[in-house]
């Protein structure tokens, strides 16, 4: 019973001495980050993006918004934040896509900006594709890529390629298709997102004609803001033959593109990083690099035999962000942003085996 009652005592004083040394409530400190108690929802995750684009504005990383260990990398290049865009710009652009991914706690995110010109007067326009990571309420990761106007599609029979910006800019905002909620019923996995995206990358990097190419018949792709696919004819122009043509058209739909057998340009396309899965409204948001390594690989023969040189004469790489809409396991609609890079560069966020290979990563 001795030994009982001075068990009793112990546990209590021990108590006693555990509330004394407790702070009051009134005194413990609460954070003041939206997520710091919790997960982000979608509203949340937004409002990163815009904090993230106010603090490039000011040139003012501080500790309120950003981890002390934060990773940033611009067009691949690993920098210290305050770098890059950081140092150069002067506005904010008006177009604004938000792909939140609840799961993850991540957003990823294509807009524009400006950034400061030679000449006076509101700056030079660049387009941006972005990810954030959100960790205890501050953000760990940010990847962005700026496409800065000498980084538009190549095509040598124009004199002067339009801003990727411009383009952009001039689309208002995203696509009601982007806008349109999924049925929670016909929402796919994650991971049949995922799937159903990655069909494009492979697809296309086999160029055999003979795929799986999940295309709905009114998808659509549109590149840096410009039409990739069905495009009108001009008045007399006559809509190429995919079964003759040595060289695809931008008139063909998605699947008649694929099914040509005339990408075969595009060498390899790999680091496929799917790093923004918004189940809600079908999107998928992917980061990889386009290979183009010229040499041997401009002569081929298309899938039925035609003997087809194309593509460009000296090796170099496309950094891309690319964006889907996944409806009932086909693809709606695509659009990427891309930026011009040397051949074979890294994202900074990979291995090097990571970053040749062509498996989802």
């Amino acid at each position: 019973m001795r030994m009982k009652l001075f068990a009793i005592a112990a546990i209590s004083l021990l108590l006693f001495a555990m509330t004394a040394c407790r702070k009051p409530a009134s005194e413990t400190p609460v954070s003041e980050s939206p997520a710091a108690q919790s997960d982000c929802d979608r509203a949340c995750l937004e409002k990163y993006i815009d904090q993230y684009m106010e603090a490039m504005l000011s040139h003012e990383p501080g500790p309120a918004l950003f981890a002390r260990d934060c990773r940033f990398t611009e067009n691949g290049v690993q920098l210290q934040l305050g770098e890059g865009l950081w140092a150069s710009m002067v506005g904010k652009g008006t177009y604004k896509f938000y792909v939140p991914d609840v799961e993850t706690q991540q957003i990823a995110f294509i807009g524009t900006a400006r950034e400061e010109a030679q000449a006076p007067g509101e700056g030079s326009p660049v387009a941006i594709a972005l990810r954030l990571k959100i960790n205890n309420g501050l953000i760990s990761e940010a990847e962005q890529l700026v496409i800065r106007p000498e980084s538009n599609l190549f095509d040598p029979d124009r004199k002067r390629e339009p801003s990727a910006a411009e383009n952009i800019e001039k689309m208002g905002a995203p696509h009601s298709i982007f806008t349109e909620v999924i049925p929670e019923a016909e929402r796919p996995s994650r991971e049949e997102m995922v799937k159903t995206a990655n069909y494009y990358f492979s697809g296309m990097q086999q160029n055999d004609g003979k795929g799986h190419y999940p295309f709905t018949d009114d998808c659509e792709r549109y590149e840096n803001g410009g039409r990739a696919t069905n495009v009108p004819l001009k008045p007399g122009e006559k809509r190429p033959d995919p079964k003759k043509e040595l060289v695809y058209s931008s008139a063909w739909s998605c699947k008649e593109q694929f099914e040509s057998g005339l990408i075969h340009f595009v060498t390899r396309i790999r680091d496929r990083r799917f790093v923004a899965v918004d189940r809600e409204r079908g999107i998928v948001f992917s980061f990889c690099f386009f290979d183009h390594a010229a040499g041997k690989s401009r002569y081929f023969k298309s899938p039925d035999g035609r003997d087809v040189v194309a593509g460009p004469t000296e090796p170099w790489t496309w950094q891309v962000a690319e964006l889907f809409k996944v409806e009932k396991g086909n693809i709606r609609r695509i659009e990427a942003v891309l930026h011009r890079c040397p051949y074979g560069m890294n994202s900074g966020w990979s291995t090097y085996e990571q970053g040749m290979s062509d498996q989802i990563q």
